[in-house]
């Protein structure tokens, strides 16, 4: 039926809203529903499972690691009782590089494995595509000079995302999916499987 079909649609695309509306917010016992009970999270700083994920980021909370999220479109195909949806988004990140504060601001896609279950929707695994990324001050005024040789280990699509998380600590994952390139078609072809009811066939 039609109404139904947009109905699913809607639920998959609230289930994606929650999730960073609830996990922005510190709102954990609400951002724990958004996972199915294997869920995933695969982020430059953090791969994990999603009780993991959510511990990792209660305590970069503790410490006022600042990662924010605003989302874009949204475009759901669903088989059945499991789904793919990709939501445009960004990911913005503050903190002190070299002593200036500044802004990252990454432009990107999440690509979620989803899947019904008696209790509804729940994301299964979560993959962000990393499409570009850039580095301000937040005071204008301001000189940044970045380690060329360090900025050039990391892949275009988050460099300057993937130095400023080195410089705080964090083990940063250097092979995510760009917007070209082998491992974004090789994530497309994991969620076409996932789609035909195939088991989940995804790198960490």
């Amino acid at each position: 039926m039609p109404d139904d079909a947009l109905l699913r649609r809607l639920q998959v695309m609230e289930l994606v809203q929650n999730w960073a509306v609830w996990r922005d917010a510190g709102d954990w016992e609400r951002f724990r529903t958004v996972w199915a009970p294997e869920g995933r999270m695969m982020a430059t700083w953090c791969q994990a499972p999603a009780e993991g994920f959510i511990k990792a980021s209660q305590e970069g909370w503790a410490k006022g690691v600042s990662i924010l999220h605003f989302l874009g479109g949204c475009s759901v195909d669903i088989v059945g009782r499991r789904a793919i949806a990709q939501t445009k988004m960004t990911i913005s990140q503050r903190a002190p590089v070299h002593g200036v504060v500044v802004d990252v601001v990454c432009t990107g896609r999440f690509y979620d494995f989803i899947e019904e279950r008696e209790d509804g929707w729940k994301i299964v695994l979560r993959q962000p595509i990393y499409e570009k990324d850039r580095m301000d001050p937040v005071n204008p005024a301001e000189r940044l000079e970045l380690d060329p040789d360090l900025l050039g280990r990391f892949p275009e699509g988050y460099r300057h995302l993937a130095y400023l998380q080195s410089g705080i600590g964090y083990e940063v994952k250097t092979d995510m999916p760009g917007l070209k390139g082998e491992k974004v078609q090789a994530l497309y072809a994991a969620g076409a499987g996932w789609l035909r009811g195939e088991a989940l066939d995804w790198e960490e």
